[in-house]
């Protein structure tokens, strides 16, 4: 059994996505979702999925360990980032070496950096006519967006797209890579 600890700082689909992935393999569990956000609406998703919720402050997130303790009491082997927009310590990036990924919403890259994230993304795409934008999943390090890329799916910027038309084909795609690439990434683990 492989057990998967999600951090979120927004909505919750992906998180919601993964979740509701998992919840019919044996073989894999989301054992608990963390934000840093006490109105973030993925911890209503995660509870809604009974799963258990931690949320933590930036101060606890950057200056204790406390997070490592209840991850190793969850016997988490990979943390998955979904819309988790804080830059993670490297405390964390030594206790989980090429454990932690990330899903960012453009082809990096290109729109990768602090800052970017969401309908910024979307808009720098749309202002600098890109003919296809999409998705990175890469793993984390001491950077924003910078580390080495797993896998990305592309769809087309067409003349007439807004950010919020680019950001419905750019969830899509989230939608149905993420799970199966993290389910891949699990199953390669030793």
């Amino acid at each position: 059994m492989k057990n998967i600890a999600i951090f979120a700082s927004g909505s919750g689909t992906n998180a919601e996505r993964i979740i509701k992935y998992f919840k019919e393999k044996g073989n894999v569990k989301i054992n608990l979702v963390l934000s840093n956000r006490k109105d973030a609406y993925v911890i209503q998703r995660a509870q809604n999925q009974n799963v258990p919720v931690i949320y933590f402050s930036k101060e606890t997130f950057y200056n204790t360990k406390d997070l490592l303790i209840i991850l190793e009491e969850f016997s988490i082997d990979l943390i998955v980032l979904a819309g988790f927009l804080l830059l993670v310590p490297e405390y964390m990036l030594k206790a989980y070496p090429d454990k932690i990924i990330n899903i960012h919403p453009a082809l990096l890259p290109k729109y990768g950096g602090e800052g970017m994230y969401g309908i910024k993304v979307h808009e720098e795409v749309i202002k600098n006519k890109d003919k296809e934008s999409g998705i990175s999943i890469h793993y984390v390090n001491e950077r924003y967006d910078e580390g080495k890329i797993i896998f990305q799916a592309k769809c087309p910027v067409d003349k007439g797209d807004t950010p919020e038309l680019l950001a419905e084909k750019v969830h899509k795609l989230e939608y149905e890579h993420f799970p199966v690439v993290i389910e891949q990434l699990l199953l390669n683990m030793s």
